[in-house]
């Protein structure tokens, strides 16, 4: 069933309405410059970046499930799988790996060899401690919380900062039981 996922992700990126990337790309690139330019602290901007993400995640995965057709995750495993080879190919376009499983099979890295948001982007020496794509750990943070998984995604490595790929690293911290509204009929 593993390999049925990359094509789910290249079919609904191929049906999905996409906006020109090199706009998306500056547009981001203005939004992190202003936030650079308000908050003038660059691990407020990392803050700021990941709350942002965070309110995209929890928003979009309504869109994710309604056009992915997506089943339910029977763990934490598949769950990452879909996200790199269908949530990252959907929304951005790119497919992410799936490697680095602790033990337990709670903690990941997805790994990123290309990231549409870096086009055109160098960073300079007053914001080396600049996670510039840190709107993405907070979308992956929010909608995994709305799918009842309360995780922490950091930054392990980047390319701007001399890496070799992007490298985002998810923890499950615990599965948040499914609440059922009140059931006022009985």
């Amino acid at each position: 069933m593993a390999p049925a996922v990359p094509r789910s992700g290249d079919a609904i990126f191929a049906n999905v309405e996409r906006v020109n990337a090199e706009l998306f790309t500056l547009t981001y690139g203005a939004i992190v410059r202003q936030l650079l330019t308000d908050l003038e602290e660059v691990e407020e901007v990392n803050k700021q970046l990941d709350q942002m993400g965070y309110n995209i995640g929890i928003r979009l995965i309504d869109e994710f499930l309604a056009k992915s057709n997506v089943t339910r995750c029977v763990d934490f495993r598949e769950t990452a799988e879909v996200i790199a080879k269908v949530g990252f190919k959907m929304f951005l376009g790119v497919t992410a790996s799936v490697t680095n499983w602790d033990t337990a099979g709670t903690c990941c890295s997805l790994i990123l060899e290309d990231n549409p948001l870096v086009d055109f982007v160098e960073l300079p020496d007053t914001c080396q401690g600049l996670y510039y794509c840190n709107i993405l750990s907070g979308v992956v943070r929010g909608a995994l919380e709305m799918v009842s998984m309360k995780t922490e995604v950091t930054w392990v490595r980047d390319m701007l900062r001399g890496d070799d790929a992007f490298e985002l690293q998810v923890k499950l911290l615990k599965q948040v039981p499914e609440e059922y509204p009140y059931k006022d009929d009985e």
